[in-house]
């Protein structure tokens, strides 16, 4: 590991335990003999546990004090201002904080969760994001939200899986996103429903090619703004208690989403996408965990916007392609893969680790016929920020072809 990586990651760590904005709650649950019963078990399975809060509260606070005791607790903040270093964004500074919670004292409920990420790199990346996850009482309905704005230089390289670094095209642009999806419960675990996705780039350069070639950007339909403007139709099945930390279940999303010039599009096109996750504890404690992730988007007709095709790293959580720079591949239609296996390094639960292994691959312009396939692997870090919402700090280092590798960091796991 270079000097540069040591610091970084001692940066990581420096900023993490150094701050001391943790877990705090103001709702106090009802005094139920059910729910004290129910909680009390949890508090048990707690107790051997440790997390950055409780070493922050023994740095802190006086000796002999408590640490907040979880029965009493109904929502879990977690803060994270760090300083680190990624392949996408070079130096940056960021910070991170989720609010996990369930809708009634009982905790029958799959958690809710609300992440928001605020990050400045070295790249002059300005990012703000929200995204949501949020059940209502007995798992009736769920919200599904995704907010950013952006100021975003980002390199590309053109369409497909064969592009090379020589084809770096470095561009800039302004992004807005809005996505918000309501769904229903139709069966138990089982939901359908409707949302509204938006996206708008504007002030879209490019510097070009070294060579001054012609690019692919310019090929497939250069533009300075571009709208995608459609709804989504949505089939989900998710059985996971905790989609911060999913130690077992399924989760499977089906989203067809058509984009109209009715609603604002710049075209009529068509896209589905298919999300699937599964997680096999391989023991009864759960600490060992084998988790499978597949993600394949089709745009089943129209031409849509050049930033708005599938591309790595720009999924919902912007975690595809561990082991290479965001962006670095893209295309119309898009197959990927990944599994990890996630384990405790510590008995009190502090310390995790992770191995992965990926592979993508995008289909080609204009002839649209998938390519070879890019694989990417790596190891990775779990510090456990807040045990109450099973909230990890998450460090990886991925490699992939041609040389790519880099640091990735996350709240939260990355699937």
């Amino acid at each position: 590991m270079t000097n540069k990586n040591k610091f970084i990651l001692y940066c990581i760590f420096l900023f993490s335990f150094s701050a001391k904005l943790f877990a705090q709650s103001e709702q106090a649950l009802p005094a139920n003999p059910a729910v004290s019963d129910t909680l009390r078990k949890q508090q048990d399975s707690l107790a051997s546990q440790r997390d950055i809060i409780d070493y922050l509260h023994k740095l802190f606070h006086k000796k002999g004090s408590q640490p907040i005791n979880p029965i009493t607790k109904r929502f879990n903040y977690s803060v994270v201002p760090s300083a680190g270093y990624t392949l996408s964004t070079g130096l940056a500074a960021s910070l991170t904080g989720n609010v996990a919670w369930f809708a009634e004292p009982l905790q029958h409920e799959n958690l809710s969760s609300v992440i928001s990420i605020l990050s400045y790199n070295q790249k002059s990346q300005l990012t703000f994001r929200i995204i949501s996850n949020v059940w209502s009482k007995d798992n009736d309905y769920n919200f599904v939200g995704d907010f950013r704005l952006y100021k975003f230089p980002e390199n590309t390289y053109g369409l497909g899986s064969l592009t090379s670094l020589d084809e770096l095209n470095p561009m800039k642009y302004n992004f807005v996103r809005f996505y918000e999806t309501v769904l229903k419960k139709l069966e138990k675990n089982f939901y359908g429903g409707l949302g509204y996705n938006l996206d708008y780039h504007y002030d879209i350069m490019e510097n070009g090619k070294p060579n001054q070639s012609v690019t692919d950007y310019q090929i497939y339909g250069k533009t300075t703004t571009s709208v995608s403007s459609g709804i989504a139709f949505n089939l989900l099945y998710d059985n996971r208690k905790n989609s911060i930390n999913a130690r077992n279940g399924t989760y499977v999303n089906l989203i067809y989403r058509p984009d109209l010039k009715l609603l604002g599009s710049d075209t009529n096109w068509q896209l589905l996408s298919f999300d699937f996750r599964k997680y096999i504890p391989l023991t009864t404690s759960g600490k060992s965990v084998l988790a499978f992730w597949t993600l394949e988007n089709f745009t089943l007709s129209g031409q849509p916007p050049y930033f708005d095709l599938p591309s790595t790293g720009w999924d919902m959580a912007g975690n595809t392609g561990r082991g290479y720079a965001q962006g670095r591949f893209r295309g119309k239609n898009m197959l990927y893969a990944e599994t990890e296996y996630r384990f405790d390094l510590t008995n009190n639960g502090f310390f995790g680790g992770v191995l992965f292994v990926n592979g993508e691959t995008f289909s080609d312009y204009p002839n649209n016929r998938f390519q070879k396939v890019i694989p990417g692997y790596g190891p990775g870090l779990r510090i456990k920020f807040n045990k109450r919402s099973a909230t990890n700090i998450c460090i990886d280092y991925g490699f992939g072809i041609n040389g790519s590798h880099g640091l990735f960091v996350n709240l939260g796991e990355v699937f």
